[in-house]
């Protein structure tokens, strides 16, 4: 079942901290640090477009308990397919990464962990067959919740969560103290998010993002690149996840190039300003050629971005230990905001 509150979320990340933290210290000569448990709020909320209330939790830097004036950027973190808020806290030990930041000088920001479903951050082909949903088995959490009867989930996080945030937290309420990050599914959204909404978030990190998921071949990744070309070939592309993504997607080329981060990109370059961009993969990552993909499209239209190959797969124990990476890279984007705002 779905943990639910600051306590639960405490005793988790308990854990994680001493082992994140020995771990930065060895491979990137953090100082030895003595610190509490980082603070995590729930956070519920009524979210107009998905027609439900949903869920988050809030991670609050050291001082925010004691510098009761103070006002900080905000980091949103998204979660993968089948994940929930909980995600980043528990599995990916984020909020003791956070803290482990701030007591090295490296800024302090909250961070929203959002409860973000299947729902691959985007407005769907299709809506959801509720009953279909209700009695659906798999997923733990309430059907309420999850079987939403409007799937707006870009939405749901620029325009519902951002302001429940602004609105219950001392923030910098504008673009240039807000960014986003995520993995896989969650790569996918803080990507799609900032290239969709250029008015929202200043930045946005994808650790092993769905960067490109019309992608066929070559393996390993070669130029010319192969695309899906029909639904034929769409499906066989996703395999067993077709059912989770056909009613997201739709089946058809069109419907999914809409829905991409090449397709948005493009948009937000005619647009500007473009949101600064930070990739990062697994070298053994099934996904790893989406990612070497989308930084070639980077590279030919000359847009700046940071990027990175590690050694790992598709699991908690890459993400856990490089989103020390990407949420330092974050802070560098608000925090220096931050600081002529204060």
């Amino acid at each position: 079942m779905r943990a639910r509150g600051r306590i639960v979320v405490a005793l988790l990340a308990v854990a994680a901290s001493t082992a994140v933290a020995a771990s930065a210290r060895a491979q990137r000569g953090a100082p030895a640090r003595t610190t509490a448990t980082p603070t995590v709020d729930t956070l519920r909320f009524w979210s107009q477009a998905l027609g439900t209330t949903k869920g988050a939790l809030v991670y609050l830097p050291p001082s925010y308990r004691t510098d009761r004036t103070r006002r900080y950027p905000v980091l949103y973190y998204l979660h993968g397919l089948w994940g929930n808020e909980t995600n980043w806290s528990a599995q990916g030990a984020l909020p003791a990464t956070m803290d482990s930041l701030a007591h090295a000088g490296r800024g302090e920001a909250i961070v929203v962990m959002p409860d973000g479903d299947d729902g691959w951050y985007t407005t769907w082909h299709a809506l959801l067959d509720i009953g279909v949903c209700r009695r659906d088995t798999v997923r733990t959490e309430p059907a309420a919740s999850y079987c939403v009867p409007w799937p707006h989930y870009d939405d749901y996080i620029a325009h519902d969560l951002v302001t429940a945030i602004d609105r219950g937290f001392r923030t910098h309420a504008d673009r240039a103290h807000r960014a986003i990050g995520g993995l896989s599914m969650g790569g996918f959204g803080a990507v799609t998010l900032a290239l969709r909404y250029p008015d929202r978030f200043v930045a946005a990190a994808s650790h092993s993002g769905v960067l490109m998921p019309r992608y066929r071949a070559p393996h390993p990744y070669a130029t010319p690149v192969s695309l899906a070309r029909n639904s034929t070939e769409l499906r066989d592309g996703m395999g067993r996840l077709w059912p989770l993504v056909a009613p997201v997607f739709g089946a058809d080329t069109l419907g999914w190039a809409r829905r991409e981060p090449a397709w948005l990109l493009e948009q937000a370059v005619a647009r500007g300003p473009l949101p600064a961009l930070f990739i990062d993969c697994g070298t053994d990552d099934g996904l790893i050629n989406q990612s070497r993909a989308f930084r070639a499209l980077l590279a030919a239209r000359s847009i700046p971005h940071q990027y990175a190959e590690w050694p790992g797969v598709h699991d908690w124990a890459y993400w856990r230990l490089h989103v020390r990476e990407s949420a330092a890279w974050l802070l560098q984007h608000v925090t220096s905001s931050e600081q002529r705002a204060r």
